[in-house]
């Protein structure tokens, strides 16, 4: 696990390029949610769908006529039933698989006012890590390039290239207003 000395340091100001194809459109929307409680975060196993075997957090996909903060919201009674009153947008990603074709934005809230103790669902097992201890070995691996900064109250926007899920050496993190 890398430490965010040890990452590149994050840029201010809104991504200045892109690493993205010139015509990227994402084909997908989702969100994640970040529920925090003291110094812990709620994580989940991931049990089914896109991601499925990794630790994760609360999120999906972003219904017609939904916000990205409704959708979020939604998703956190859904997975792991847990009752979210107000979220704050902390991330932008967007995402682009150069083997699947894979293209996707996605938005992470973050939000410390939520109701209910977390359950089990069909799609997740709800647990509680300290922050500083957040397993990121079992995450997806673009999740050490930003994570930690949203989870310490800053805003990013960032870029990602895989192949078959897999990063890339190609990614973009800037810290945003």
């Amino acid at each position: 696990m890398t430490s965010k000395q040890e990452r590149p340091s994050l840029e201010q100001g809104a991504l200045s390029r892109s690493i993205l194809p010139e015509d990227w459109e994402p084909n997908e929307f989702a969100t994640l949610i970040y529920i925090l409680k003291g110094d812990e975060v709620l994580l989940i196993n991931k049990l089914q769908g896109h991601g499925a075997g990794k630790v994760n957090v609360p999120g999906g996909h972003i219904e017609v006529g939904e916000t990205p903060e409704e959708c979020a919201i939604r998703e956190a009674f859904e997975e792991v039933r847990v009752v979210v009153k107000e979220a704050e947008l902390h991330a932008v990603l967007r995402f682009h698989d150069t083997v699947t074709g894979f293209s996707m934005l996605g938005y992470a809230f973050v939000t410390n006012q939520f109701l209910g103790d977390p359950q089990p669902s069909a799609e997740a097992t709800p647990f509680w890590s300290k922050i500083n201890a957040i397993p990121f070995e079992k995450m997806w691996e673009c999740d050490q390039f930003w994570v930690r900064d949203i989870l310490a109250g800053d805003k990013v926007e960032c870029e990602f290239q895989l192949a078959n899920d897999e990063l890339k050496n190609s990614y973009i993190c800037k810290l945003i207003q």
